[in-house]
């Protein structure tokens, strides 16, 4: 069967309740910003040359590389532009994945496990997420059901393999530690006043190479990732059902404004128009 890929679709957001798959291969590839969603991410690396960022860690991929993407992590590709950028990215929701299998604890043992890069060569991984993508595409009968089996099938392989403790560690992965305690800082004291003046101060750094050290190391401006974080935590806020009032008081927003344009900027909706979904 010849593979079908799928022209590069820059949406973050997902159009089914369950899962969705797509494989691309881009001879020129877009700039994709720093970004976060509401789903689970299972990313396969085929071919290219891509520094891919997660939360500060920056990992060199190899071909049949796994990146395992919680809904959490602030994450994007660097592609050089001369190489053909080939993948298949699997997106599951969060309940879908809740699930399948309560029993196993999926997100908590393949995703929360602070650690991302996995090889996966000498599994059945890159057979199961290949023959996931074509059924996924198949219209014939009975497809999606095999799909949501191969689905289950692939998960189970994750699960052994994460559950191995074979990430790939410092090969492939670079880490500065002081942006990785800045970043730590920030996710703890996001609902607080945060400026580069006071991070710099904290620090014990100058404003100007934390600017650069920051954005050389996570891929954006240390405002950016600060308001990205504090979105994160305002989305789930407004998921379990908190008023974008109290929500915007509790992460760092000066003040109702504040978080709407910020939110309508990133999300495309409103903070209301959040809660209603």
């Amino acid at each position: 069967m010849a593979k079908r890929t799928h022209p590069f679709d820059p949406r973050q957001s997902m159009n089914r309740p369950d899962f969705e798959i797509f494989h691309y291969h881009d001879a020129k590839m877009q700039e994709v910003e720093l970004h976060h969603h509401d789903f689970y991410e299972v990313y396969y690396f085929l071919g290219g040359k891509v520094e891919y960022l997660v939360e500060g860690r920056s990992y060199t991929l190899l071909s049949d590389d796994i990146l395992l993407i919680d809904p959490m992590e602030l994450h994007r590709p660097n592609v050089a532009p001369d190489e053909a950028y080939e993948r298949i990215v699997l997106w599951i929701s969060r309940e879908y994945l809740a699930a399948i299998a309560p029993e196993a604890d999926l997100a908590h043992r393949c995703f929360a496990t602070g650690r991302n890069l996995y090889h996966c060569a000498h599994t059945q991984i890159p057979v199961l997420i290949q023959r996931l993508a074509q059924k996924a595409a198949d219209n014939a009968p009975g497809s999606e059901l095999v799909a949501r089996g191969l689905l289950l099938e692939l998960m189970g392989e994750l699960l052994r393999l994460t559950s191995r403790g074979g990430a790939r560690g410092t090969a492939g992965q670079t880490d500065t530690p002081l942006v990785s305690e800045i970043l730590r800082y920030i996710g703890t004291h996001y609902s607080e006043p945060l400026t580069l003046d006071s991070l710099a101060a904290r620090f014990f750094i100058s404003k100007s190479h934390l600017s650069h050290l920051f954005r050389r190391s996570v891929g954006t401006s240390l405002y950016r990732y600060v308001v990205l974080k504090r979105l994160q935590h305002a989305r789930q806020m407004l998921a379990e059902g908190a008023s974008p009032g109290v929500v915007f008081q509790n992460c760092g927003f000066r003040d109702y404004a504040n978080l709407y344009r910020a939110f309508r900027d990133v999300y495309g909706i409103s903070p209301n128009e959040a809660v209603s979904l």
